[in-house]
């Protein structure tokens, strides 16, 4: 494949409006001295500042806590008791933080520090409250730098990668594309460091069990991913509407590289992670409880505004925060939503204006009932 067609692809790197980056270990922290590679992170933050200055909002998925705060505690080489690694990550993260924190604002861009375990991505609650303020800091223009909480985090209830937090991450903030930086320039048929005939996939639709045996393990001593877990994010990624493209970080400014013509493997949708989460609130079978409207929300609606409580007449059922409800006007369901209050809060705020939910709720919450991201018009 020519380098003037893996430029067309990168086009989904530049294109998309939200974008999450992926930096695994072996590229932040020399495996020999332990210390940061801030020389090349200065690059690839040029590379993040140039999309932000494209308009682009930015993710960062960041690795190398425990890899930074090992040398510090003089842990030796090898592998760490569980104990061991929520130590070196307690003292690893702030150092890692910092240095996220210094690069980013240098180039102006406001940074945000955001610990996730993998029952924030997984219990509705926690993953409305994650996305609420990934949402929100996205909308500030801060770059939230994302990682594992691993100081708390057990065998038992961890990602154990950031290639899987990266896309669990993607589909909680509808991003468009992820990258996963790594030390391999994307997928072969086979280990190439080994087989000399090892096939490079420059593009792939389906990911069944030939794509799944391609894998290996982890190609450094470092990290704690392989191409295993890349598939298993591709999995994740493509099934919420996301690109997802590994490439390798080995040489400064990476991104700038990919969007150049540098060779790289892109996992791809069959469709975009706005239109696969409105497919899926559409489809839902039994929205828990209803919200019936006037003429006036019904027009707003039908124009793309979201749902403000002012055009709610009734509240019917008993819903959580987050779940479907059927938004109805005139005895016909028009649309389907999520929405942003629970039944009871719901049934207070109807009717009234959104400057009036927090002195009527006792706190301040969303503007909107349903937001126009989470509601879809039955027929779209």
């Amino acid at each position: 494949m020519s380098q003037s067609e893996f430029r067309a692809r990168a086009r989904r790197l530049r294109d998309a409006r939200r974008l999450i980056v992926k930096v695994g270990s072996a590229l932040l922290v020399d495996a020999k001295t332990g210390r940061l590679n801030r020389a090349w992170l200065e690059t690839l933050a040029d590379d993040l500042a140039e999309a932000a200055g494209r308009g682009q909002q930015l993710i960062v998925v960041s690795s190398g806590a425990i890899a930074l705060g090992r040398r510090h505690l003089g842990l030796a080489a090898g592998r760490l008791r569980l104990e061991e690694s929520q130590a070196a990550a307690a003292v690893g993260q702030i150092r890692l933080a910092r240095a996220w924190q210094e690069i980013l604002e240098e180039r102006g861009l406001a940074v945000a520090q955001v610990l996730l375990t993998l029952e924030d991505t997984e219990v509705r609650r926690r993953y409305l409250n994650a996305r609420a303020t990934l949402n929100t800091l996205l909308g500030l223009g801060a770059v939230p730098v994302i990682n594992e909480n691993d100081t708390v985090a057990t065998a038992e209830i961890r990602y154990g990668d950031n290639d899987r937090l990266a896309a669990r991450v993607a589909q909680m903030a509808s991003a468009e594309c992820v990258v996963l930086l790594s030390d391999i320039d994307g997928l072969y048929s086979a280990d190439p460091g080994r087989d000399p005939n090892a096939r490079f996939l420059p593009e792939i639709r389906e990911i069944n069990d030939a794509v799944e045996a391609m894998a290996s393990g982890p190609t450094s001593g470092v990290g704690s991913g392989g191409m295993t877990t890349k598939i298993a994010a591709a999995r994740i990624a493509v099934a919420a509407g996301s690109s997802l493209c590994i490439a390798s970080g080995r040489r400064p400014h990476p991104l700038r590289a990919i969007l150049d013509g540098e060779r790289c493997s892109w996992f791809l949708p069959g469709t975009t992670p706005l239109a696969m989460r409105k497919q899926w609130i559409a489809g839902t079978l039994k929205p828990r409880g209803r919200l019936a409207i006037d003429a006036g929300a019904a027009a707003a609606l039908g124009r793309g505004k979201s749902l403000l409580p002012a055009g709610v007449v009734r509240v019917s059922g008993r819903f959580e925060r987050g779940d479907t409800v059927s938004v109805v006007a005139d005895g016909r369901e028009i649309a389907r939503g999520l929405a942003a209050y629970s039944s009871t809060d719901a049934a207070l705020i109807a009717g009234q204006r959104s400057a009036q939910i927090e002195s009527l709720l006792g706190y301040s919450g969303r503007e909107e009932l349903i937001h126009r991201d989470d509601l879809v018009m039955l027929g779209e």
